[in-house]
């Protein structure tokens, strides 16, 4: 799918080594893409340092790859004109293949190199405080936790680094680059380089104190060998925006889609006004809301473009079923683009027989799941059979723990292993909302939206999300599309409104009406890629 290889690659530690491997097989030296790799991240660290000339640098050099990397990165910095040192974790006689040629390469070139745990005063200058620390120490390859001595080694660092400027080679190290978490400290890092491509760990938020800035840098893999190998995840970014449908000429209202939006109990009916005023920020042409009778005004709420379709004149989905729902609810099939059910709409049985009885429809839209209807349907109330392949599911971390049979903790613990589960239930894509969050869709890479957000951390916010995804779909969007810059436009959102509220304290009704700014916003960043 043209869309899904759109986004930047996030290569497992696994996936990057089997770049590596083909791209060597292919015929590439080595050697030559480690030559790459120090190159690329001494122009980083000149985008952050003054002058290299006559500047102290401190490299710590590990067993694998990363210190073929560092070797090399200590010669280039040297004849940058600065001071460097560069202390190895083994003895220099037992590092094999591209690692061992460039650290001889170094040495024939002037530097110097000592033992990690040699004494300080060995040191040919005072190097007690350096100005910059290169950290070669762990590659992407580190899993499990940090012996002692590396973990004193990571101390050391960090403690040094508090007057010092830390560049991170492809991952701090101790940082489990799938996971994003320490093992269980890592070097913080001012800035990590990545080199090809960043890992998934890397780019989520509770990385971020570890890694710093993080800069991707090209090496010369081919993209031949990353297309005949996919990675299980990309990055959400801006690239979706030149997949959305243009506006033509001579469009009116209906042009724009119409979404229904089931939902509203007693006591919920904001949950159904926030999703339908999501929907209309986001630009479709007409909202209406399905919902008991007795509420329909309390759910437009004095807003005169949201419809509503009452569905008796009780208050609850009981009394909407008695008075024949279902009947009413038939015209839909021709008449609305998309549905979004769920929002605020009460776990009774009456409302899961109502909803499996029309997303059952043969013709009917694709719907946006969200809120209750995913709680009627991990208690078996709605049966999966009724959905379809473009259906969107948005839940949260407790929601999804509903369908895995776990405690949001547990899902918080493993965000990739409980989209993985979510994506094996059903064909339709899933949203795993919350800081980082994750679209997945059986048999496609997970997408990462790599931003924690406060200001959407609030009542209301998920409700205005799937109205917004809702508008995209109604507006001829794929499921995809709709999910991936409904997401992004809702963080967007979400983040223009820090500057009016950066203690949060912002409603999710602001959300909303944040959106079409929002949107403005992604489409001209896009063009200034």
């Amino acid at each position: 799918m043209k869309l899904f290889s759109s986004f930047p690659p996030l290569p497992t530690p696994g996936e990057m080594a089997h770049w590596d491997e083909a791209a060597v097989k292919l015929g590439f030296p080595e050697i030559l893409l480690m030559e790459n790799a120090s190159r690329e991240a001494l122009h980083v660290l000149e985008k952050h340092v003054t002058t290299l000339r006559g500047t102290r640098v401190l490299l710590y050099m590990g067993a694998g790859k990363n210190g073929g990397d560092t070797a090399c990165l200590a010669r280039h910095l040297r004849d940058q004109g600065a001071q460097t040192l560069v202390l190895h974790t083994r003895s220099l006689g037992t590092y094999k293949g591209v690692t061992a040629k460039h650290l001889r390469l170094a040495r024939l070139c002037g530097v110097p190199f000592l033992p990690v745990l040699a004494s300080k005063n060995r040191w040919p200058v005072d190097w007690r405080q350096p100005d910059i620390i290169i950290d070669g120490l762990l590659g992407t390859g580190f899993a499990g936790q940090l012996k002692e001595q590396m973990h004193s080694l990571v101390d050391m660092i960090n403690t040094m680094g508090e007057h010092s400027f830390i560049l991170a080679l492809d991952v701090p190290s101790g940082l489990d680059s799938l996971s994003g978490r320490p093992k269980p400290v890592a070097v913080r890092a001012n800035v990590t380089v990545c080199f090809e491509a960043a890992k998934p760990g890397l780019v989520l938020p509770e990385a971020a104190p570890y890694t710093g800035q993080l800069y991707t840098r090209r090496i010369g893999i081919p993209a031949d060998i990353v297309h005949a190998h996919p990675p299980s995840y990309r990055l959400l970014d801006t690239s979706c925006v030149r997949f959305l449908p243009h506006t033509a000429s001579g469009v009116y209202k209906g042009s724009y889609g119409h979404v229904f939006v089931l939902g509203g109990s007693e006591g919920l009916t904001g949950a159904a006004h926030l999703a339908a005023l999501g929907a209309l920020r986001m630009g479709c042409g007409l909202v209406s809301v399905a919902a008991p009778g007795g509420l329909c005004t309390e759910i437009k709420a004095a807003v005169p473009e949201i419809m509503s379709f009452p569905l008796g004149r009780g208050n609850s989905w009981k009394d909407a079923v008695a008075s024949g729902a279902m009947d009413k609810l038939l015209p839909l099939e021709g008449k609305a683009s998309v549905l979004v059910i769920g929002p605020g709409m009460g776990y009774s049985q009456e409302a899961g027989e109502l909803l499996s009885a029309l997303l059952s429809l043969p013709h009917r839209p694709p719907a946006v799941i969200d809120a209750d209807a995913l709680t009627l349907l991990a208690k078996g109330l709605i049966p999966f059979e009724v959905l379809n392949t473009g259906d969107i599911l948005t839940p949260h971390p407790g929601e999804a723990g509903s369908f895995l049979g776990v405690s949001a903790q547990r899902v918080q613990e493993d965000r990739f292993a409980a989209m993985r589960d979510l994506c094996g239930l059903h064909s339709a894509l899933w949203i795993l909302k919350g800081s980082g969050s994750l679209l997945g869709q059986k048999g496609y890479p997970v997408l990462i939206a790599p931003h924690h957000v406060p200001c959407l951390a609030v009542g209301g916010s998920g409700d205005v999300l799937a109205g917004c995804i809702g508008s995209l779909l109604a507006q001829g969007c794929t499921a995809l599309l709709a999910a991936s810059f409904g997401v992004l436009a809702h963080i967007r959102a979400g983040k223009l409104l820090e500057e009016s509220f950066p203690g949060r304290g912002n409603t999710a009704s602001e959300i909303a009406q944040m959106l079409p700014r929002a949107k403005s916003v992604l489409m001209e960043q896009y063009r200034h890629v």
